[in-house]
């Protein structure tokens, strides 16, 4: 008897129950299994518009990732630009113990650009999709496979690892992308990736996808996913618990377009949900991400995941009070912010519960009565109400006026003068005169604009009454009147001894408004040793 899902042509339940089962045992395998990471920050990460890292810079984050313990470094295509191959040549010379790799086309000009600089993986790439090949490469089936098996031969005959690409994989017949992977691996190739190129797959086909390919060939699999529908991460999990064994991603998730599968949260997802094993240093993510950040120009949103200021940060009453009992209330608990080197923030706002006011103002020794923290409350609540953001500043004000202890503490660090230069021709310089617990302090310090040299000379001023540099976390400025002559509110938060906190200066002059609002955090921050 023929039941109607074979009619139908579809499986049978046990087909369906079979197949599932050998899902299943593939999720499981993923536990325990080492991922190699392969970084590409300085390559597909440097081709988001309008980002050009200089060749220090490639050198400086190139270190990072190493430090990080990414086991390959795509450094960049050498063929190029002089620049480029210039800046891989000396990453390849810096003694670092990732593998260093260079991209190249299908063409022994690419490849000998590669070897040239000493790399010691060679990534060669070829378009197997039809509608890249109709309109770009305009190759033919047997032209692509021919050319696949000579240069995988070339590398390999030139002494270098060999990484070979089918782009636009995803895109792909799979019978013909099969094909062209055998031969690959027939030439000699080392291992074989296979790049979602314009971000059209998603975590289930990635999966069947990924598993056909790791069926039919022997060598190990790499997985290159692009963003466009915020995928990037999902797929690039999926295709681990399908065989590969290598995942290629940029810091911050940089790259063309949407950008590139983001590093922390492709890393965290491996080791956190799926209990893979890789050779990353989590504590340092934070660093790196904000290393690139700066370096990139392009701002980590508040609400990243991981890396972001949000990530571990709570303004809600349930879930603050929840956290500060107990993180894993809601946090993940598989992750902590202390596992990739951020902090966790309890955030003031109109949605602020009593207990973490109460918890905050008894870090700086303030332990109002009931009555008084219920209306310490109130109007942190009606502030954040109104639109503004609420500082550790701003609550301690508040709490000073409610407990009538306003004049109990006076500033510990005060300015006296400051005066800044800065042109075309000069870098800027900012000169002050602080008094700091009664001693006067002259300093002269430069920095990359007025405000960087002013928060600089202060820094260098106040280190040694706090026993260690003081870090600023966070800047932010608005303009809160229009017009030339606008006042800037500056809200900064400033990080020492494990201990942050937000403050904000409002004033017409930038670089004083600046300077305010770092005073401010500093002389919050010495009541706590007091």
């Amino acid at each position: 008897m023929t039941d109607d899902s074979e009619r139908a042509g579809g499986a049978t339940p046990e087909a369906k129950r079979a197949e599932g089962a050998e899902e299943v045992e593939k999720l499981n395998a993923c536990r325990g299994r080492f991922i190699e990471i392969f970084d590409t920050t300085l390559r597909d990460g440097e081709q988001t518009p309008g980002i050009s890292f200089t060749k220090e810079q490639k050198k400086i984050i190139a270190a990072q990732l190493d430090k990080l313990g990414v086991n390959v470094i795509e450094a960049g295509f050498p063929i190029s630009a002089k620049e480029e191959a210039d800046a891989v040549k000396e990453i390849c010379s810096a003694g670092l113990n990732a593998k260093i790799c260079g991209l190249a086309r299908v063409l022994p000009k690419d490849i000998d650009a590669c070897i040239d600089c000493g790399v010691d993986l060679v990534h060669i790439f070829v378009s197997t999709s039809e509608i890249q090949r109709k309109y770009t490469t305009k190759m033919s089936d047997e032209q692509v496979k021919e050319v696949t098996y000579d240069m995988v031969k070339y590398v390999k005959e030139h002494g270098c690892e060999c990484m070979f690409s089918a782009m636009d994989a995803t895109r792909t017949k799979l019978d013909f992308l099969i094909e062209v992977f055998r031969i690959a691996e027939e030439a000699g190739a080392d291992i074989l990736n296979i790049p979602d190129t314009v971000g059209v797959a998603e975590p289930f086909t990635m999966f069947k996808l990924v598993s056909a390919i790791h069926e039919a060939v022997r060598i190990p699999l790499s997985v290159h996913c692009h963003n466009d529908f915020g995928l990037a991460v999902a797929n690039s999990l999926a295709a681990v618990k399908a065989g590969a064994s290598q995942v290629q991603v940029t810091v911050n998730g940089i790259g063309e377009r949407a950008g590139n599968a983001d590093l922390t949260e492709t890393v965290m997802g491996l080791i956190s949900i799926l209990g893979c094993k890789t050779s990353i240093k989590t504590e340092l993510l934070f660093e790196t991400a904000k290393m690139v950040e700066r370096f990139s120009g392009i701002q980590i949103p508040p609400n990243k995941p991981i890396v972001g200021e949000n990530a571990f940060s709570h303004e809600s009453g349930i879930h603050a009070h929840g956290v500060l009992e107990k993180s894993e209330t809601f946090e993940p608990g598989i992750m902590t912010p202390e596992m990739v080197g951020h902090r966790r923030r309890i955030v003031l706002g109109k949605h602020t519960g009593r207990h973490s006011v109460e918890r905050k103002l008894a870090e700086f020794g303030i332990h109002p009565t009931k009555e008084q923290l219920n209306e310490i409350l109130e109007r942190v609540k009606r502030l954040g109400a109104s639109g503004k953001v609420v500082t550790d500043d701003d609550l301690f004000s508040i709490a000073e006026v409610v407990t009538g202890e306003v004049a109990r503490h006076e500033q510990a660090v005060k300015l006296k003068e400051l005066s800044v230069m800065t042109g075309n021709n000069m870098l800027p310089t900012a000169s002050i005169r602080v008094e700091v617990r009664g001693k006067e302090c002259k300093l002269s310090r430069i920095g990359v604009g007025p405000v960087d040299a002013a928060i600089k000379a202060i820094q260098d001023a106040i280190s040694d009454e706090l026993g260690g540099a003081v870090k600023l976390k966070d800047f932010r400025i608005e303009a809160i009147t229009g017009g030339s002559d606008a006042l800037a509110e500056v809200i900064v938060g400033v990080e020492h001894a494990g201990k942050t906190v937000t403050a904000r200066g409002v004033r017409e002059d930038i670089v004083l408004a600046s300077v305010e609002a770092f005073l401010n955090a500093v002389n919050r921050l010495l009541l706590m040793q007091m």
